[in-house]
């Protein structure tokens, strides 16, 4: 079957990649805006782009009436966001943060999400997080316009914050224990890493 992705409404080409690409780490990011407004929201467009210097990525697209998402807006104002890891047991609390809600609501307040200082940005940090990445802007790299249209956020990693139940040999982090809650197609379709293949 050969698909042509511009003969697609939104939702179908929505709905085509995210089944596709599976599964995908979700980026629990918390920011702050320049009034000192807090707020955490996860995303499941998220990788790494590099290592040297250390570099994450991050889709945040726009609404459906084209406007930026909190988040975005705030990465604009501070330059600064923390990227937080998702375990199994936290995808409930995860979730309820995905809400819309009205800019300057401080989701993990809301949701009872505890949350602690950064070390080097101003943006808080999930104090239950087994990882998380302190990061500065580096770019934000727009693709298309309107509605749906994506922002590629481009961080550099600053600081990594290692829970040391999930830390190995001063080098590596066990992915058993990180136990990361991975994103598949579907509105509520996540997936563990459970078992891994040695090749």
């Amino acid at each position: 079957m050969l698909i042509e992705m511009d003969k697609l409404e939104a939702q179908q080409s929505h709905d085509l990649l995210t089944s596709a690409i599976i599964p995908r780490p979700i980026a629990w990011v918390s920011t702050v805006s320049l009034l000192g407004e807090h707020n955490l929201a996860p995303f499941s467009f998220f990788t790494g782009i590099t290592w040297r210097p250390a570099t994450l990525g991050i889709s945040i697209v726009n609404r459906p009436d084209g406007t930026e998402k909190d988040t975005l807006r705030n990465i604009r104002q501070t330059r600064e966001f923390v990227v937080n890891s998702v375990c199994v047991e936290q995808g409930s609390l995860m979730f309820k943060t995905a809400q819309m809600l009205p800019y300057g609501t401080d989701e993990a307040s809301r949701c009872d999400v505890e949350m602690i200082p950064a070390s080097k940005v101003r943006p808080r940090r999930v104090k239950d997080a087994r990882v998380c990445f302190e990061c500065g802007l580096l770019d934000i790299v727009t693709v298309g316009n309107g509605p749906f249209s994506g922002n590629l956020v481009l961080g550099t990693v600053l600081v990594i914050h290692v829970d040391d139940r999930v830390f190995r040999d001063g080098r590596e982090i066990s992915w058993a224990d990180l136990d990361n809650l991975g994103r598949i197609g579907g509105y509520n379709r996540f997936c563990a890493v459970r078992s891994v293949i040695e090749m």
